[in-house]
């Protein structure tokens, strides 16, 4: 197993341009070392980093096991579920549709998804058997949701029993949350619709744009506008916007059969000791529609093309995705003072991309108008405009228990800029 480890380091490396993109080779190694530190202490199966500078890949390295059980190492070519790295797609999918001209950041949710009318807000709560509802002060809007400020959370209000009373009375004359929904308990949605419309059922916890939360369902509800507006599946509309014209092969809600053997597998750690994760688990956290806000599978290599993109201000390799003033406005604080806490440490929000406004514990290497965004599975991307860099940090581990390899990654890179 060590040979095949240090042959992949080798071979990537190799491979990689450091030539023209200002990085010391020296101090990039140390990323694969590093990793495979992490891997003999048994925190994490392997990993598959990528750093690129000026416009060119200068390392991509690939350690340690993609599926231990199985014996097979990780490959620069890895498949991995990204998690919530999905909702900066989804982002850009909206930010698409304003520049053709068919909706605004500023349009109420209810302009497209009416089920998301006439919302109620939490204004108490009477122990565990009684919610008193208000209404909120203005409708919810597509801006709220892509700044996490929509009032709604990533779990239902209460998941007990089904018959509880409210104060007034709902439409259907109970509350219907995540976990209940017309009734039927644990309701799974087949469609985004379906799941849109369980969401449109839980009522917002706070005023919409007067608190930050984290909120996934909030993500979710914009795939869903994206399918409305534009006519075509959610999937569909990316694959043909996104996917494609960036040259992203490898990056679907669905890995065909053709690419099952390229998936990471998923492990937890457990105890000190890395265990498989359960089929329950993997279940859990794939959903049969695909999931704007966490669903899609990718390669270090494919994000590092959506990265460049945004680095480019909206361009590729020739082909202009965004307007320069859309990705401003994404990667532009939106959020003001609201206080926020978001996966990767980040200090306020743009729109759907976490933001570094200045030097932060863990991440003082990376410089302020950093953005990104990181995955419940470990993984992690961001772009560094100060240093015209970006990293993307690749990781399959359930329940991430400590963002500690993913730290030393971003300082590793960070260091390794030599112009």
């Amino acid at each position: 197993m060590r040979f095949l480890l240090l042959a992949f380091t080798v071979w990537t490396a190799a491979a990689a341009d450091t030539g023209q993109s200002g990085m010391a080779t020296e101090r990039l190694a140390r990323i694969p070392a590093s990793m495979k530190g992490f891997v003999e202490r048994g925190t994490i199966a392997g990993s598959v980093t990528l750093v690129a500078r000026h416009g060119k890949v200068a390392a991509i390295d690939a350690v340690g096991s993609q599926d231990i059980e199985a014996k097979k190492p990780m490959s620069p070519d890895t498949i991995f579920r990204i998690a919530s790295m999905t909702k900066p797609f989804t982002g850009v999918g909206i930010m698409m549709l304003v520049e053709d001209g068919r909706l605004s950041l500023w349009d109420p949710v209810e302009k497209y998804l009416p089920e998301f009318r006439d919302m109620w807000l939490v204004e108490s709560r009477e122990g565990d058997a009684r919610l008193i509802l208000k209404r909120p002060a203005r409708a919810m809007r597509i801006h709220d949701l892509m700044t996490h400020t929509s009032g709604l959370t990533d779990g239902p209000a209460h998941a007990g029993d089904p018959s509880l009373v409210v104060t007034p009375t709902l439409p259907h004359g109970v509350f219907y949350g995540m976990v209940w929904y017309g009734g039927f308990p644990n309701f799974q949605p087949r469609t985004l619709a379906e799941a849109v419309l369980a969401i449109s059922r839980q009522p917002l916890e706070f005023d919409p744009g007067t608190k930050w939360t984290y909120s996934s369902t909030g993500i979710t509800i914009l795939g869903r506008i994206i399918e409305v507006v534009s006519g075509q599946p959610y999937e569909q509309f990316l694959e043909q916007r996104i996917f494609g014209p960036l040259g992203m092969t490898d990056t679907s809600f669905f890995p065909g059969a053709a690419k099952t053997g390229r998936l990471a597998a998923a492990y937890a750690l457990e105890n000190g000791k890395l265990v498989r994760a359960s089929e329950t688990e993997r279940q859990r956290q794939a959903p049969a529609y695909p999931n704007p806000a966490g669903g899609l599978y990718s390669t270090a290599m494919d994000l590092a093309a959506f990265y460049q993109m945004m680095l480019n201000g909206g361009t590729y390799k020739g082909v202009r995705i965004l307007s320069k003033a859309s990705v401003s406005a994404m990667t532009s604080v939106q959020t003001g003072d609201l206080e926020v806490s978001g996966p990767t440490h980040g200090s306020a929000y743009g729109l759907t991309w976490e933001l570094i406004r200045g030097p932060l514990d863990g991440l003082a290497l990376n410089s302020p108008g950093t953005f990104g965004h990181a995955g419940s599975l470990g993984t992690q991307g961001w772009v560094d405009p100060a240093k015209d860099l970006i990293g993307v940090f690749l990781i399959q581990r359930t329940r991430n228990n400590g963002p500690d390899e993913a730290t030393a990654f971003r300082a590793l890179a960070c260091a390794a800029v030599s112009d």
